[in-house]
């Protein structure tokens, strides 16, 4: 089974919730880029291509827990860690497929971009991330550019709070905050710039970096849309 990358097109944050949560209104897309897993008989999670923590953090073991099931989880990941990609949801989101679940509270309750990559495609994502709204499929294609390092969610939104809670000129808000919580970030846009000669744009929290268009090459990755899981 696939697991697709999650791609943010788009991001405002429109309103903060009392108990801290902040609300959005993005435009998602699944991509080609996918992580494999497959199931068996069993109880366990082995990670091979990345070093991700297999504990019981783990979105993967959340899924199953939220589903009530066990499975020997075998999980082959091409989708950078910390990239801003939804690696970790997408994986989630194929236990939930897996199971035959389709509740999107159940996949809000594992986590914010669950929802989205248990449907998939190309749709509008508001709320925390638990209303999604099925948009026409569009056949594009990015080139992205991921750092060695990550961006955390959590302090880049602490960080957007911080900052007066700013509308970015582009279409990412949070794009200012990561760049206050990950300076390195300035460099590995500017290298994007330069070899394409477009602006990018800053992929949810970060750390990827994105284009439209195909330009490969230099560890850059030209990823497709895809219609869905």
């Amino acid at each position: 089974m696939l697991a697709h990358a999650k791609l943010t097109v788009s991001l405002r944050v429109t309103d903060l919730r009392e108990d801290g949560y902040h609300l959005i209104d993005a435009e998602m897309v699944s991509l080609d880029l996918a992580d494999e897993i497959t199931f068996s008989a069993g109880d366990g999670l082995r990670i091979r291509g990345a070093q991700v923590d297999a504990g019981e953090d783990n979105l993967v073991r959340r899924a199953l827990q939220a589903v009530g099931r066990t499975a020997q989880v075998e999980l082959h990941k091409r989708i950078p860690a910390g990239a801003g990609l939804g690696g970790g949801s997408s994986d989630a989101a194929a236990v939930l497929r897996w199971a035959g679940v389709d509740d999107l509270e159940v996949a809000a309750s594992i986590g914010a971009d669950v929802p989205f990559c248990v449907r998939g495609g190309r749709a509008r994502v508001r709320g925390i991330g638990e209303v999604v709204e099925a948009l026409v499929f569009e056949e594009r294609t990015y080139t992205l550019l991921t750092p060695p390092f990550g961006c955390s969610t959590v302090e880049v939104y602490r960080a957007w709070d911080a900052l007066g809670e700013p509308t970015a000129p582009g279409p990412n808000d949070l794009e200012p905050a990561a760049l206050a919580v990950e300076p390195r970030l300035a460099e590995w846009r500017d290298r994007l710039a330069d070899a394409t000669g477009l602006e990018p744009r800053l992929a949810g929290s970060g750390s990827t970096w994105f284009v439209e268009g195909a330009f490969p090459g230099g560890g850059r990755v030209v990823a497709r849309t895809v219609p869905g899981p």
